[in-house]
């Protein structure tokens, strides 16, 4: 089985997907000829050609709204916002739309897009590049939302996406693409080939969307997380010497609500961290959830380990991120409750 690092797998879903079903198409800000910001469509117009996979002008409403005219037209197409950060300029064409198309159409249309897109922050990009606005979408039915940790997630999951028939936004967090990043930016990135997890088959399968993983299991805590916090979290359980399960959500919607309360219930703690800035981030969403499935269970109040309610800092980027020591602060917390 071939090692992957998340640009290649993400790379190895599109050429899946390409070869597979004719109906899919790629295209976005310098995905063709360039192959991509981070090089996740890199030779795949090569290999396909310029009517597959193709470049798009700077305008991200322009790009979803012809997004959305090729679905109802039949096409699936895998469309790169290379920003979440500019990911705006399209929020009227995916709420508006693309989001109610199903249901204004009694199902007549449908809008099978997929939406990538690079988010979060770990590598000094300012306020303008490492932002991560999940939870804006995830207040909006029509869309789902997934965020894989891992390089063979993130391939299943991509190709679930595409061949969703409702739009889906599948945030990518860059900082994760070479290495499984546990927080610690003072010391060597460790990559992927040396992980499990980058063990990616080459050719099709599924992640199904709306399955949570128990990445660790524990006694103690549940902790939630999605993305690089997975990692982050994993590096906070080993550090605080709290017997925690660790649950990777994959996608937020669908959100897996059983695997949750079950882990809940069972350990009465819970933690839930996510990069976003903390008013309104999903994490409100995931307290909301262990709340109302898990309170004669909880023997601690819920904590959130989040961004702060600031834009991101270029300067003090580790004190925004969050990181082990944050969280295994909020492990010990809800311990000693």
């Amino acid at each position: 089985m071939a090692r992957m690092n998340m640009v290649q797998a993400l790379n190895s879903a599109m050429d899946v997907m390409l070869a597979r079903r004719p109906e899919v198409v790629v295209f976005g800000e310098d995905v063709g000829y360039f192959g991509g910001v981070f090089r996740c469509t890199a030779n795949l117009q090569k290999r396909y050609g310029r009517t597959r996979v193709f470049d798009a002008p700077i305008a991200e409403g322009g790009i979803l709204g012809t997004a959305l005219g090729m679905g109802v037209y039949g096409l699936r197409p895998v469309v790169e916002i290379q920003f979440a950060d500019y990911i705006y300029p399209a929020y009227d064409q995916l709420v508006s739309e693309a989001a109610r198309l199903r249901h204004r159409s009694a199902g007549g249309f449908t809008a099978p897009i997929t939406v990538r897109t690079p988010c979060g922050g770990g590598i000094f990009g300012g306020q303008t590049h490492s932002q991560s606005p999940e939870a804006v979408f995830t207040h909006v039915c029509g869309l789902k939302t997934v965020i894989p940790s891992n390089p063979y997630d993130a391939k299943g999951l991509l190709i679930s996406a595409i061949e969703d028939d409702d739009p889906v936004i599948f945030f990518e967090p860059k900082r994760i693409y070479n290495g499984p990043f546990d927080g610690h930016h003072d010391r060597p990135l460790t990559p992927w080939a040396k992980h499990e997890l980058s063990e990616v088959p080459e050719d099709y399968y599924t992640v199904p969307l709306g399955k949570a993983k128990v990445v660790r299991p524990g006694r103690d805590a549940t902790v939630l997380a999605y993305g690089t916090m997975v990692h982050v979290s994993l590096a906070a359980v080993a550090e605080s010497g709290v017997d925690a399960e660790v649950i990777d959500l994959r996608s937020l919607v669908p959100l897996d609500e059983e695997t949750i309360a079950e882990s809940v219930n069972r350990t009465g703690r819970c933690v839930i961290v996510h990069e976003a800035t903390r008013t309104s981030g999903f994490g409100a969403e995931l307290s909301a959830v262990v709340q109302e499935n898990c309170f004669w269970r909880l023997e601690a109040p819920v904590e959130r380990v989040t961004g702060w309610d600031t834009p991101y800092p270029h300067a003090f980027e580790w004190d925004y991120f969050p990181g082990p020591a944050r969280v295994a602060r909020a492990l010990k917390k809800v311990m000693e409750a």
